[in-house]
Formats: C-alpha cells, sequence, structure tokens
C-alpha cells in the first residue's frame, strides 16, 4: 500500500510546476514523501496545513502518511505515535467538514490501521465503527471509487478472517475499478490513489 501511494505522490511531483507557495510546498512534500521520508514529509505538510487553514488537503496528508507508515510498522509505541499524530491532523479537518468523504475514508483507514496492528484488541471496538463510517460516506458519494474499494477491502478482510463468502464483495471491487476509470479529482493535488490497489484486489478474487 505504501509503495503504491508513494508512486501516486511521485507523480504529482512530476505534474506541478510550482507556481504558487502552496503548490511549490504540496510538491516539496510529495517529494521528499517519495523518497521515503516520511517524517519529513509529515512536517512540511503540517507546515502548510498551519497555513492554509481553509484547505483541507495537507492535514488529509498529515494523516495518510502516517497512517501508510503505521501499516508498515511493528512496534507499539511508533504505531501509536503515527496513529496519533495523523487522528490529530484528520481531527481538525473533520470538524469543519464532516461530511468530505475523502476524511471519512481516511477516519475509518485510520481505526483499520488499529485494527490490523492488534485485531484482538481493536477489533471488535473498532470494526462496527469503519463499517458505520463507509456506510455514511457511501450514502454522500455512492461513486466514490475510494469509498466503494475501501468498503470493499475492508469487507474481504472480515470475510477472510471469518471464512463468509467473497464473491459480493468481489463485484464491489469490480464496480470500484469501473469507476476509478471515470474518476477526475478537482485539483492535481486531490486524492486519486487506490485504483492499483484495487486491481490487486481483483485477481485475487479469480
Amino acid at each position: 500500500m505504501t509503495k503504491i501511494i508513494i508512486t501516486l505522490a511521485l507523480l504529482v511531483v512530476s505534474i506541478v510546476n510550482g507556481q504558487s507557495q502552496f503548490e511549490q510546498g504540496m510538491g516539496k512534500a510529495f517529494a521528499l514523501w517519495g523518497e521515503g521520508k516520511n517524517t519529513e514529509s509529515s512536517a512540511m505538510f503540517e507546515r502548510i496545513a498551519s497555513a492554509e487553514k481553509d484547505n483541507w488537503l495537507p492535514n488529509y496528508y498529515v494523516a495518510l502518511v502516517n497512517t501508510t507508515t503505521a501499516f508498515a510498522t511493528k512496534d507499539k509505541d511508533q504505531v501509536n505515535a503515527l496513529l496519533t499524530k495523523a487522528q490529530s491532523a484528520l481531527d481538525v479537518e473533520l470538524n469543519k467538514y464532516p461530511n468530505n468523504v475523502e476524511l471519512l475514508v481516511m477516519q475509518a483507514m485510520i481505526h483499520t490501521a488499529w485494527i490490523a496492528f492488534d485485531p484482538m484488541t481493536n477489533g471488535m471496538k473498532l470494526s462496527g465503527k469503519v463499517m458505520e463510517i463507509y456506510a455514511k460516506a457511501e450514502q454522500i458519494e455512492p461513486n466514490n471509487p475510494r469509498v466503494v474499494f475501501s468498503k470493499a477491502e475492508f469487507e474481504m478482510g472480515s470475510a477472510r478472517f471469518f471464512g463468509t463468502d467473497t464473491k459480493p464483495i468481489c463485484v464491489q471491487i469490480e464496480k470500484a475499478i469501473e469507476l476509478f476509470a471515470t474518476f477526475k479529482p478537482q485539483t492535481v493535488f486531490h486524492p486519486k490513489w487506490g485504483l492499483d490497489r484495487a486491481q490487486d484486489a481483483a485477481k485475487a478474487c479469480k
């Protein structure tokens, strides 16, 4: 997952010409992320967020960088620090934009990272919350490919754990791939990740 998102970060850097201070900062933050300098990237996004208080994207990427890093981290203290930072940044934006589906997906991802780290402790506590978040996001934007795929991906993990039928979930993954084909982000900085992960998930369905 981290590798895929870093690839997208590098793509953004290659597109942006850095015309404004915001664009320059975002481009640098993505470049640092693409180089694997996650801490420095997160710090850069934080600085941009402090200057761009009406723009939810910098804090979104603070959350995304730290959450994707947490998925690849085994140390409890590090995971706690990463996800605490992610949650703090996301809370700022969710308080302002509670119906922003990209922020809702990010919240579900943070919960999922906690579940993945310690399923016995966090699975029962957070799984229901994750599904509630995806249900809300799906109601707001039913054709957002990240909503459809992320919900299906989470359900797939649960289905495999409990040994239930995955065919209906595979149908949703295929639907997400179709939605990615026509999805147009508002700007180069808006979230666009997920297609590669959906395609990988679809292969596992066959």
